[in-house]
């Protein structure tokens, strides 16, 4: 047996049977609050942002019957300790990874939430209010079939055949309605309706691990899978300046390359029927 396991066993037999501990009870759990079906699960991904993450989390705690998810991603240790110290409640949850980035730690945690709606948030995303969350909610109820609900960006794409090439932009009109069906979005915020991603979706995309256009990814391949994208307007504003842009800056470049060849392979012949289905329910709206 190692020496130093030897030393613990010793050190906990001698509490248990000399040293007075306070006792963890029922009541202790109770007063936590702990909801076993939240209506939603807020998952935020940061790296070293605590201070950022405790604001926001102060603002999320106003929804009812909601959890918290917070990924450290490989953070310095003082940020680490500080959430740890800050998450306390019955619904609030700390999840330490060493730099596994947004793709794997996105998907670990989506299994893990118990809500029904799932919002993917980053660690410099801020907002007014809880409008945002309660006209989500709305739009879900009313499109049974939208699996994905995002908040920033509401973006097209096309496919160039001739180049092999799969190009991104912002839709034409700029998005000046406060809702449409769109081809994909971008993180963050990003809705995701928990249900219908187990049941077809089942997975972020690993081999666009560890970072970079997965989301537009997971959009596609929901209509594919004959579930709704949709964009709407929430006043999202930035806390400070992204982690990709502060951390990862080279490595961003990198897999911008790598992703968006991955992106043409599996979706070069998929345009006219992405771009049909949403015409067809621009047409029913």
């Amino acid at each position: 047996m190692d020496i130093r396991l030897y030393i613990d066993k010793i050190r906990l037999a001698v509490v248990k049977r000399f040293v007075k501990k306070k006792q963890k009870c029922y009541a202790d759990w109770a007063a936590k609050g702990y909801v076993n079906e939240p209506l939603v699960t807020f998952i935020i991904q940061s790296h070293n942002k605590s201070l950022q993450v405790m604001h926001v989390v102060d603002k999320l705690r106003e929804y009812p019957k909601a959890e918290i998810i917070v990924i450290d991603d490989g953070s310095e240790w003082v940020h680490h300790k500080r959430l740890a110290r800050y998450l306390k409640r019955g619904n609030e949850f700390l999840v330490r990874a060493n730099d596994l980035y947004e793709n794997v730690m996105y998907d670990k945690t989506i299994r893990m939430a118990n809500g029904r709606y799932i919002a993917l948030m980053q660690d410099d995303d801020d907002f007014k209010d809880l409008t945002w969350v309660n006209r989500a909610i709305t739009l879900f109820e009313h499109y049974p079939q939208m699996a994905i609900l995002g908040g920033r960006d509401g973006m097209d794409f096309t496919i160039d055949q001739q180049q092999k090439k799969f190009d991104f932009f912002p839709y034409a009109d700029g998005l000046s309605a406060d809702f449409r069906f769109v081809a994909h979005v971008d993180r963050a915020p990003m809705w995701i309706n928990k249900a219908l991603f187990m049941d077809k979706l089942k997975h972020i995309d690993f081999s666009f691990a560890p970072f970079q256009f997965d989301d537009i990814e997971l959009c596609l391949r929901a209509w594919l899978n004959g579930y709704q994208v949709g964009w709407y307007k929430t006043e999202f504003s930035s806390l400070s300046a992204g982690g990709m842009r502060i951390w990862n800056y080279s490595f961003t470049g990198e897999q911008c390359r790598k992703n968006i060849q991955r992106l043409y392979d599996l979706y070069q012949d998929k345009e006219f029927v992405i771009h049909n289905w949403i015409e067809l329910l621009k047409v029913e709206m």
